[in-house]
């Protein structure tokens, strides 16, 4: 995803909806996953089968 951007405003207002984690917690968990991600990818493909490319 090259840009995120949300305005949680409504979802506070109608429906008392508050974050759990903090900006920083979430950037570092999508950061983790996709980190994950690579390193399957890169084993798949280590050991000779295909792996699929998301990006494409």
């Amino acid at each position: 995803v090259d840009n995120l951007l949300g305005d949680p405003t409504k979802a506070k207002e109608k429906l008392g909806w508050e974050t759990k984690i903090s900006f920083e917690e979430m950037v570092r968990e999508m950061m983790e996953n996709d980190l994950s991600l690579a390193k399957r990818d890169s084993l798949i493909k280590e050991h000779g089968f295909r792996a699929h490319d998301y990006n494409e």
